[in-house]
């Protein structure tokens, strides 16, 4: 298997006012490309720090973050999701999409043809004059996530992506979310607090004890179904939910 994202004895410490925290510690691991893998751990753990390490946001105080064995990777191999779609509503659906190409200047017919591409494929066409306020939660981080994916990126970093939806549109966004990402074949990086997310979406699962993050445990579920929804139903779901409760109320 091709190794896209490794990082490498990974720390981070940052300064009060008052003292020194260690908030990341010799974290390490790896996903290999097409992996579809989530981290989870105790509120306040350092969750999202790590993605904001690996997305170039913040620099680690130690240690290495590779993308396909490089530590000077492009920014542009990277695709980031928000807890909100931040969708700007003066812009169509359209626009919206178009955006992060306007940004790179790289707006040509070809990379709009591939966008509207994406649009019409997901189940947007008809909403691509629409504002965002004109469209349900569902089909806004529908609308996000191909924006994320217009540039093309190598590797997706979902932070709680599906955290600002109701229950149900919460199941079915996760559907729409997880198809697209293995028909557009994305490696993906999701960071959650909820355990059945995890294990519905995940080749695997990376659990974090509390700060300084660490690697605690790394799961591997094993449940057959086509989506979320499906190994969801699975009976294994919830002896898998069991395994990864009890690390994390350790």
């Amino acid at each position: 298997m091709e190794k896209l994202l490794e990082l490498k004895k990974v720390s981070l410490t940052y300064q009060t006012l008052e003292n020194e925290i260690r908030a990341i510690e010799d974290l390490s691991f790896y996903c290999n490309k097409g992996d579809f893998l989530s981290i989870i751990g105790p509120s306040g753990c350092g969750k999202t720090t790590v993605l904001s390490l690996i997305a170039g946001l913040l620099p680690p105080t130690s240690g290495e973050i590779l993308i396909n064995g490089k530590k000077d990777y492009e920014k542009n191999d990277l695709g980031y999701m928000l807890q909100k779609d931040q969708l700007f509503p003066w812009r169509t659906i359209e626009k919206n999409v178009y955006l992060p190409l306007e940004i790179k200047k790289s707006l040509t017919k070809r990379n709009k043809d591939f966008a509207d591409s994406l649009l019409d494929k997901y189940g947007l066409k008809e909403f691509k004059k629409n504002y965002p306020d004109q469209l349900s939660g569902g089909m806004r981080q529908r609308a996000a996530l191909i924006r994320t994916l217009v540039s093309n990126p190598k590797l997706l970093l979902l932070d709680e992506p599906f955290s600002a939806l109701d229950y149900q549109t919460r199941l079915s966004v996760c559907d729409d979310v997880y198809k697209i990402i293995k028909q557009e074949e994305k490696t993906a990086l999701l960071v959650t607090h909820d355990i059945s997310e995890a294990i519905a979406m995940s080749d695997i699962i990376i659990v974090l004890k509390s700060r300084p993050a660490k690697v605690k445990c790394v799961f591997v579920p094993k449940i057959f179904g086509e989506s979320p929804l499906k190994k969801r139903e699975s009976k294994d779901f919830g002896v898998w939910f069991e395994k990864i409760w009890k690390e994390l109320d350790k």
